[in-house]
This record gives structure tokens, sequence and C-alpha cells, in this order.
């Protein structure tokens, strides 16, 4: 009986830690203007109450004095950090869908179960300036996703979370 127990222990100890991947899939749109220039990105998560938990990533380039345009995430986060902004920083991408995958484990090692909100804010030089935000549960119980469509710097923005292994 203790050996059946043991073993029924073992097998369910990966469903108990299971990793969780979130996949954010990023559409910037093309505009057709004489001055283009890559939008700056910010996103990051919040509790529902607002208090900025994790920054999740960060795409700019080499002019750090532009990353105050990005300005909510500015206020929550980014005047209070240095560069490399906690390893989460890349470049701006061009036109086009992007997907940035993130697991548990790295980026949300203490979430306690609740509601949270994952912010998502870009703003372009000679541009504009548009956040969205995607709220979710923690933790989840199945793969689970949703989209939000932007208006003005962003296109569609797809959240994915899924149990490492699942298809999502």
């Amino acid at each position: 009986m203790r050996t059946n127990i043991l073993i029924m222990a073992l097998l369910l100890m990966p469903m108990a830690n299971a990793e969780q991947q979130f996949v954010l899939e990023l559409e910037i749109p093309k505009f057709e203007v004489s001055e283009y220039h890559a939008p700056y990105v910010a996103t990051w998560i919040e509790t529902s109450d607002r208090k900025t938990l994790v920054a999740t990533s960060l795409w700019y380039d080499e002019q750090t004095k532009w990353l105050k345009d990005i300005r909510q995430w500015w206020r929550k986060t980014g005047r209070s950090q240095k560069a490399p902004y906690d390893g989460v920083t890349g470049a701006t991408r061009r036109p086009g869908m992007h997907k940035l995958k993130l697991k548990s484990k790295d980026i949300l090692p203490n979430l306690e179960p609740g509601e949270y909100v994952l912010y998502i804010e870009a703003a372009r030089e000679v541009g504009g300036r548009e956040v969205l935000k995607i709220p979710f549960e923690w933790p989840i119980k199945s793969s689970w996703n949703q989209t939000v469509q932007g208006q003005q710097e962003l296109g569609k923005v797809t959240l994915t979370i899924s149990n490492q292994g699942e298809k999502s």
C-alpha cells in the first residue's frame, strides 16, 4: 500500500509543478508615412489593484532618451530601473507579427493565485502611443488565450497561457 501511494505521488508531481508558458503574439502595423520609426514597446504584469509585479519585455534601440515616451511603463517601472532593464530588453521590431515566449518560472516565481493584467504599451517617434491590456487569472487550469485589437500603434495582440507540453 505504501509503495502505491509513493508511486502515485511521483506520477502526480510533474502535474503539480507544471511549467506554464506565456506566449504573446504582437502585431506592429505598417504605416505608409515618409518618416517611419519602429515603436518602442513595453509589457508588464500588474495585480488587479494596479500594483506592478514584473516587467516582461522592453523593445527599444540605443536611444534611451525616448523611453519616457512609453509613459505608463515609465511611470510604473521604467524610471526606477537602470539599463539593461532587468534583462527583458530587445531591439525594436519592424511591422509584422512578433512572438514573445516567457516561462512562468522565469517571470512569475512567486505569483499567488488571483487576477492579473498584462499591459502592452507602444510609442513611436513622429507617431502615436497606445496601451492595451489583457486580464488573466492565475493559475490556469487548462490552456487559455485572449486577443485584443489595437487601433493605432498596435494591431492584433494575443496572449496564450499553456502548460508546457500542451499545444498552444
